[in-house]
This record gives structure tokens, C-alpha cells and sequence, in this order.
């Protein structure tokens, strides 16, 4: 499936911005600077760079795949935006489709690391369509429609098993042999929305790092709560 493609959503997400990004400031600048010298002026595609999912919907033989992260930090309205894309599976880039004929190709850049890809007549339409694989913390619920066309999966909190096998996975096996007091800690401590595995991570890290801290205060440093006054 190639390079993963990953668009991390905030609060200001837009699906817009996620498919293409146009630096018109950028141009107008270098255009005048390219006039005065007497140069050529740049393409306009060397200031239009696509953005993960514009990237995503690029043709190809095989699907690309793509992380949105977080889906429910964003916009109320983002799901169905999302959605809409998808079905489609299609995106104009107006910047493109208003240029004359004999500029119909114009080769713009991707989100993959120093990608370029031909535009024709400023339309991006996938051979594939990608897997898409979207991550929320549940803390509001989508459309119905959106859900409908998602196969969900719920994970569960994990108990000291897949905590293990989750510190072996990023910090090696030999980080288990520091980390049995902590886990035991974690999940004494642990409650629904007040600490997170991350945490856990972080603690093991410091303690195999050689953090001069006793088990208590690497825990009470490291897994602090999440909720609650700051």
C-alpha cells in the first residue's frame, strides 16, 4: 500500500485543506521577483502541494492507505464533508481548472516526501480507492450515515497481558524487566478516563533511561491524572 499517509485532525480541520493546499502568497511574490529579473515565471503547481487525503485519491494501481486521526477533535461537520469525498472519489482544483487549454497538464506536488504527480485539467480521480482507517476516543458520536459505511471496532481497555505485549512492542523485551512495579501501579491506579497507556509508555522509558526516581515518584510524576484540577 506504499508510504503511510497520515492527517492528524484539530479543531480547525478542514477536508479542504486536507486534500490540497495552494500557497497563492508564495506565487504572487516569486512571480514579481521572476518579472523583475526578467525570468520566466514558476509553474503554479510548484505552489500547490496535496494534502494527505488529496494524495490518498491519487491514481495508482494499488490503494494507498490512509490514517485520519483523531476524527473527533474536528468540526461537527467534517464527518459528513469526509464522506462525501470518498463517494465520490474524485476532488477538482479550481486554481487548475480555470487555466486555458494548453495548460491543462500541470504537475503539482504530494504529501509523500518530494512526490510530484501530473494533474489533468485540475481533476484528481482514484483508480483505488484508499483504506482508510479513522481513530476516535469517543468523545461525541458521528452521523448515522457516516457510520453506516464504517466497520467499526471497539478496543477495550487493556488488562496486564496486552500491556505487556504493548511495552515489548515499543520499548523491547528487555524493558519488561524494569517495568513489572509499574504496570502493577498502572492498573491499581488506572480509571476510566484518568490515565492512558501513553503514560505507562512514558514511565517505562524513563525508568529504563536511568531516571533517578523511586517507583512512587516516577508514577506519581508520569501517570498523573487526566481529569480533575490542574
Amino acid at each position: 500500500l506504499g508510504e503511510l499517509l497520515r492527517w492528524s485532525i484539530n479543531s480547525r480541520s478542514t477536508v479542504r485543506e486536507a486534500l490540497y493546499q495552494y500557497d497563492a502568497i508564495g506565487r504572487l511574490r516569486e512571480a514579481t521577483l521572476s518579472r523583475d529579473r526578467g525570468e520566466r515565471q514558476p509553474s503554479i503547481g510548484t505552489f500547490i502541494r496535496l494534502g494527505p487525503l488529496g494524495t490518498a485519491l491519487v491514481p495508482s494501481p494499488t490503494p494507498r492507505a490512509l490514517l485520519v486521526d483523531e476524527m473527533d477533535k474536528g468540526d461537527v461537520d467534517l464527518p459528513n464533508d469526509l464522506l462525501t469525498v470518498f463517494e465520490e472519489g474524485y476532488f477538482d482544483i479550481p486554481e487548475l481548472t480555470r487555466l486555458p487549454e494548453d495548460l491543462a497538464d500541470v504537475e503539482v506536488q504530494t504529501a509523500d516526501h518530494r512526490g510530484t504527480v501530473m494533474v489533468h485539467q485540475g481533476r484528481i480521480q482514484c483508480a483505488e480507492f484508499p483504506v482508510v482507517v479513522i481513530t476516535s476516543n469517543g468523545e461525541r458520536d458521528f452521523p448515522p450515515a457516516f457510520l453506516r459505511r464504517c466497520i467499526r471496532l471497539d478496543l477495550p481497555v487493556p488488562d496486564e497481558a496486552r500491556l505487556r505485549a504493548i511495552v515489548a512492542a515499543h520499548l523491547g523485551e528487555e524493558a519488561l524487566r524494569e517495568a513489572d512495579d509499574l504496570i502493577d501501579a498502572f492498573l491499581r491506579r488506572r480509571a476510566p478516563g484518568e490515565l492512558a497507556t501513553d503514560q505507562l509508555l512514558n514511565a517505562v522509558f524513563l525508568r529504563v533511561g536511568g531516571v533517578d526516581l523511586d517507583g512512587e515518584g516516577l508514577l506519581d510524576a508520569v501517570l498523573h491524572q487526566l481529569t480533575g484540577a490542574m
